[in-house]
Order: structure tokens, then sequence, then C-alpha cells
């Protein structure tokens, strides 16, 4: 009963075409994956990078935006001083 129990308890080395068409098919869908992982994270990076690059972009308009809205400000602020203190006049001399 002993050599029964040894002998059923082989193991059997026979490799079924079943079992190694699903390895193959295993691997070659996780090399598929990763082929397609890395394709994603490339397109991931170059909308990051372009992402970045618009940011910047943006950032230098509203530096300038800034920088015009402060200098019409400061005009603006001059054209208010000048009006209060003497009346605005035309070329002929006429007032408003």
């Amino acid at each position: 009963m002993v050599e029964e129990n040894s002998r059923s308890w082989q193991f059997n080395r026979q490799v079924n075409l079943s079992v190694l068409i699903q390895l193959v098919f295993l691997a070659s869908l996780i090399v598929g994956s990763w082929v397609n992982l890395q394709r994603q994270l490339d397109l991931l990076q170059r909308d990051v990078t372009y992402l970045c690059q618009c940011q910047e972009n943006v950032e230098q308009k509203l530096e300038s935006l800034w920088s015009k809205s402060i200098s019409y400000e400061y005009r603006l602020q001059s054209l208010e001083k000048a009006l209060t203190k003497e009346p605005l006049t035309d070329m002929q001399g006429k007032t408003f």
C-alpha cells in the first residue's frame, strides 16, 4: 500500500500541449501589457511636457499683462491728479 501511495504522488513530467499554449498566451499578454503601458507612459510624458510649456507661456503673458496694468494704473492716477488740479482745455483754450 505504501508503494501505491508513493507512485500516485510522483510528479508527472509530461507537458501537455494546452498548458504550453496557455503559458505562451499568458507570456504574450504580459509582454503586450508592458508594451502598452510603456506607450501610455510616453504619451503621458509628452502631454505633461506640453502642459508645462503652455503654463510657462501663460505665466509670461500674465506677467506682461500685470506690468501693463500697473503702468495704466499709474497713468490713470496721474490723469486724475491732473484733472483735479486744473480743468482740461482744448487747443483753442476752451475749458470742458
